[in-house]
């Protein structure tokens, strides 16, 4: 990746400090919070500790995370995808989370498809996973629409927000794609 990717509505590029305000209004509502793993009560403080331990490039480094603003024509951030390099040699994992606002509008599929688009060209994937909530129907649809794979469900396997909750597992392979 250059310094960002640009799609036909969007500039997908690390999150900075200059996105700290928008990015935690849109994480501190519980809509948004309700299958992610922080809560509702997401401050400025936990934004600039996410944005400070960023690393610098992407894909990031083994086992790092990156998180990616999503932003509009007009320079507002109505997005983030999150890359995290696994230590399965070529091997990633996504989630995406879009401001409430901006939901079922194809903010989503029209991001993380780039961000998939550019892990598997430019830097020669083999596997690009994503785990979901199994209550969450739109990211599970959404991911089949970009082509992912439905490769089971683990039941009742994590105990989230005070509840056993069951997790999806996706991915897409390089073959895939051919």
């Amino acid at each position: 990746m250059s310094s960002s990717i640009k799609t036909a509505r969007f500039t997908i590029s690390p999150l900075t400090a200059a996105d700290r305000e928008a990015f935690t209004a849109y994480r501190a509502t519980e809509e948004t919070a309700r299958y992610q793993g922080w809560e509702a009560t997401y401050s400025l403080e936990d934004a600039d500790g996410l944005i400070a331990g960023q690393p610098e490039s992407f894909p990031p480094p083994e086992d790092g995370w990156l998180q990616l603003a999503i932003h509009d024509e007009s320079g507002a951030l109505v997005g983030d995808v999150a890359v995290h390099t696994t230590t399965q040699p070529d091997t990633y994992e996504l989630g995406v989370t879009v401001a409430p606002s901006h939901q079922r509008k194809g903010v989503a599929r029209e991001a993380l498809g780039a961000v998939v688009d550019a892990l598997f060209g430019e830097h020669k994937a083999h596997r690009v996973t994503a785990e979901t909530d199994a209550r969450n129907d739109a990211v599970g649809e959404l991911l089949k629409s970009l082509g992912f794979t439905h490769e089971g469900r683990a039941r009742e396997a994590d105990f989230f927000k005070g509840e056993w909750v069951s997790l999806d597992s996706w991915a897409i392979l390089a073959s895939d794609r051919r």
